[in-house]
C-alpha cells in the first residue's frame, strides 16, 4: 500500500520530514552497541547579540534538528550559556520521552543574556561522564565576553580564549573529545573556533541561513553517525545494486524548480502524487525526500534540478568501514587510508573485483587527488593519499566498487597549511606559525627567497618563527618564495609554502586562509602604525572600568542576597579601586554639602539686604 504522496509547507513541517531522511540516515550507518556509541553535547548561546545575528531563530531550528536525528540508545544532551551556564537537558539516554523534553527547548534558547562564556560552558558540557566518545557541538556568533565583575577587562576575557586554547583543548583531544563549531556571525571569534575544532579533530563551519545551516549539521553527523551512499552523477543517475533493502533520496532544488520526476529501471516515471508502492515522497520548497523500501535493481534517473549537495543512501548487508578519517588535513603532507567492507552475518560473498580508492574534492567537487588503495590481510586496504595542494574546505571521498556493487562515504575536512605565515610591516618581519601539530622548532627549518636574495628564519618559540625583511619600498608588491625543511619519523622532506605578497595592501587577503587560525587570531600593524607591547590600563580606564562594573557586581550581591552582600564589599575592601571610589563618593557628598550651605547663606545675605 502507498503511504501516500505529500505536497509540503514551508516551516517546522518541512524540518520534520528532512528530521525524518537524516533519521533514515543514521540507521543506515553501522549498528553499534549502545556502550560504544558516541554522545552528542550540544552547547548553545544565548547571549544578547543572539537576537541580532540569529533573526530566524536557526538555532532554536537546529535544535529541533538535531535532536531528533539522533538514534535510539544514543545518550545526549542540551546546555545554554551567556553571563550563566544551564542545562535545560540534562545527559540523557535517547528515547521518547527524552525527544518530547527536547522538543520544549525553544523557549530556554531564547532567555537572553548579557555576556559570552564559552570556557565555563564547555567545561559543563564536558564534565558530564560518557559511555562512547563524546561530540560537543559549540553555536556561538560572538567573542568570548566575561562579566567584569569577575576582573579587570579585557584582560580575563583573554585569558579565557588564551585557557581554552592552551589548556582545555589540548586536554580535550586527549580525552578523545570532538568539538565541533558552529558560527551564526562575521563577528564571531572564526580563529578561535577553528582552533578548537583543529586541536580536537572537530569540524568548523560559518552559516548565515537554513540552507547553511543544513549543510553543516550533515556534515557533522556524517562525521559521528557515517552512513552508506550510491555515486549519484551529473545527469541525475544512480545505480541499485541487488543487495540494497532500502534508499533514502535527499535532492536539494530551488524554490521555483519544476516538479522532480523519478525514473526506475524498468523506465516506469514517478512524480510525487505517483510515488512507487510503498514509498514517502515529501515536496518541500527547497528538496524533495523519498524514501523507497526494496528499490528495484539496476540504474535509476532524476529529472529536474538535482542540486549539488543531494545524496542517496542506502543501507545492505555490505557496509563500507574506515580507519577514522582526520578533520583536519595539511598543505604538504599526505593521509594514510585504511577501508574494507564488513558483512552482515547472513550476507553473500564478497562482491567480485573488489576496488577501493580515495579522493579528496575541493568545495566545487572537483577532484584535486586520488589514489586506489593495496589490498592487504583480512580483507582491507590501505594506501596514502597525495599531499594535498589546496587549502579551506574540502571533501574525503572513499569510494568501494565491484562486480554489480558500489558504495561511498563523504566526509567533510578542513585544509590547512603546515605552516602559517603573515607579514608584520610595522615590524619589518615575517612571523610563521606550525599549524601541523608536529612540526617544531628541533625538526623544522625555514628559508626565504625575495628577489635571489636567501633569508632564513628563526626560531623564536617551540613552533614559532620570525623572518626579518630587507628595507623594503612599501609601493613595491614583492613575492616572497618560503620554504620549510622537515624531518619527521626519520625522512626529511621539503614543502613549499604559499607564496606571500609583501606589501600593505595583500596582507588582509593573505592573513585568511594561508594566515591558518593561529595567525588570523592575531593583530598586526600597518607600515605607518607603532608596534607596541600592549600598555597596562592607565588610572582613568580602570576608574571608568570600575564605575562600569558597579551596577553588574551589586546586581550579583542581590541576587546573592544580605550575606552575599556583605561578604562581596568585605572582599571589594581589599582592591585599591574601592577606596578610590569610597573616598571619590565621600568626596562628592562634602562637595554638595559646602555648595548648599554656601548657596543658603547667599540667599540669606541677599534677604537682608535693604530695598531702594
Amino acid at each position: 500500500m502507498r503511504s501516500g504522496a505529500w505536497r509540503g509547507r514551508r516551516g517546522s513541517h518541512a524540518r520534520w520530514w528532512l528530521v525524518l531522511w537524516l533519521l533514515g540516515a543514521v540507521a543506515m550507518a553501522a549498528a553499534q552497541p549502545a556502550s560504544a556509541r558516541p554522545d552528542v553535547r550540544v552547547v548553545v548561546d544565548v547571549s544578547g547579540s543572539m537576537k541580532a545575528h540569529d533573526p530566524d531563530r536557526l538555532a532554536a531550528s537546529a535544535m529541533g534538528l538535531l535532536v531528533s536525528l539522533l538514534p535510539e540508545g544514543a545518550s545526549a544532551g542540551v546546555w545554554t550559556f551567556g553571563e550563566r551556564v544551564d542545562n535545560p537537558l540534562p545527559l540523557g539516554r535517547v528515547e521518547s520521552a527524552w525527544r518530547e523534553r527536547a522538543l520544549a527547548l525553544p523557549p530556554a534558547l531564547r532567555d537572553y543574556q548579557q555576556y559570552t562564556d564559552i570556557e565555563t560552558a564547555l567545561r559543563r558540557a564536558v564534565d558530564a561522564e560518557a559511555n562512547g566518545g563524546r561530540h560537543l557541538i559549540l553555536m556561538t556568533d560572538g567573542v568570548i565576553d566575561l562579566p567584569p565583575a569577575r576582573g579587570a577587562k579585557p584582560g580575563i576575557d583573554r585569558d579565557s580564549r588564551r585557557r581554552l586554547v592552551e589548556e582545555l583543548a589540548p586536554t580535550l583531544a586527549d580525552q578523545g573529545v570532538a568539538v565541533h563549531a558552529i558560527a551564526f556571525s562575521d563577528e564571531a571569534d572564526l580563529a578561535l573556533v577553528e582552533r578548537l575544532a583543529q586541536s580536537t579533530g572537530g569540524l568548523a563551519a560559518r552559516v548565515d541561513s537554513p540552507e547553511g545551516l543544513l549543510g553543516a549539521f550533515l556534515d557533522i553527523f556524517e562525521r559521528i553517525f557515517p552512513a552508506d551512499r550510491l555515486p549519484l552523477d551529473d545527469e541525475g543517475r544512480f545505480i541499485v545494486d541487488k543487495g540494497v533493502d532500502s534508499l533514502s533520496a535527499l535532492v536539494f532544488h530551488e524554490p521555483d524548480a519544476p516538479p522532480l520526476t523519478l525514473v526506475a529501471p524498468d523506465g516506469t516515471r514517478y512524480q510525487a502524487e505517483t510515488a512507487p508502492e510503498g514509498a514517502n515522497w515529501q515536496v518541500e520548497p527547497h528538496f524533495d525526500l523519498i524514501r523507497l523500501p526494496e528499490p528495484q535493481a539496476g540504474e535509476w534517473r532524476l529529472e529536474g534540478r538535482v542540486g549539488e549537495r543531494s545524496r542517496i543512501s542506502v543501507s545492505g548487508p555490505w557496509h563500507l568501514r574506515t580507519s577514522p578519517l582526520p578533520a583536519t588535513l595539511y598543505r604538504g603532507f599526505p593521509v594514510p587510508v585504511e577501508a574494507w567492507l564488513e558483512a552482515e552475518a547472513d550476507a553473500a560473498n564478497l562482491p567480485g573485483n573488489l576496488t577501493l580508492e580515495v579522493a579528496l574534492e575541493d568545495a566545487d567537487g572537483e577532484e584535486q587527488a586520488s589514489v586506489v588503495l593495496n589490498a592487504g590481510a583480512e580483507g582491507r586496504f590501505e594506501g596514502e593519499l597525495p599531499p594535498p595542494d589546496l587549502t579551506g574546505n574540502a571533501r574525503l571521498v572513499v569510494r568501494a566498487s565491484g562486480d554489480g556493487f558500489t558504495r561511498q562515504r563523504s566526509q567533510a575536512v578542513n585544509v590547512l597549511p603546515a605552516i602559517g605565515a603573515v607579514h608584520d610591516p610595522a615590524a619589518g618581519r615575517v612571523v610563521l606559525v606550525a599549524e601541523h601539530p608536529r612540526l617544531t622548532r628541533d625538526n623544522t627549518r625555514i628559508r626565504g627567497d625575495l628577489r635571489g636574495e636567501s633569508l632564513s628564519a628563526e626560531a623564536v618559540g617551540e613552533a614559532r618563527w620570525t623572518l626579518s625583511l630587507p628595507s623594503l619600498d612599501p609601493e613595491l608588491r614583492q613575492p616572497l618564495e618560503l620554504t620549510a625543511t622537515v624531518t619527521l619519523d626519520g625522512e626529511t622532506r621539503e614543502l613549499n609554502l604559499p607564496q606571500l605578497m609583501l606589501n600593505p595592501d595583500a596582507r588582509v587577503g593573505i592573513a585568511g586562509t594561508e594566515a591558518g587560525p593561529t595567525l588570523a587570531a592575531e593583530r598586526f600593524a600597518g607600515p605607518d602604525d607603532q608596534a607596541a607591547p600592549d600598555a597596562s590600563p592607565s588610572l582613568a580606564d580602570r576608574f571608568v572600568e570600575g564605575v562600569n562594573a558597579v551596577p553588574a557586581k551589586l546586581r550579583l550581591a542581590w541576587q546573592a542576597g544580605w550575606p552575599g552582600l556583605v561578604e562581596r564589599v568585605r572582599g571589594w575592601s581589599h582592591g585599591p579601586m574601592f577606596w578610590i571610589l569610597l573616598a571619590l563618593a565621600i568626596g562628592l557628598v562634602l562637595l554638595r554639602l559646602l555648595w548648599r550651605h554656601t548657596s543658603r547663606s547667599a540667599s540669606s545675605r541677599e534677604r537682608r539686604d535693604p530695598h531702594v
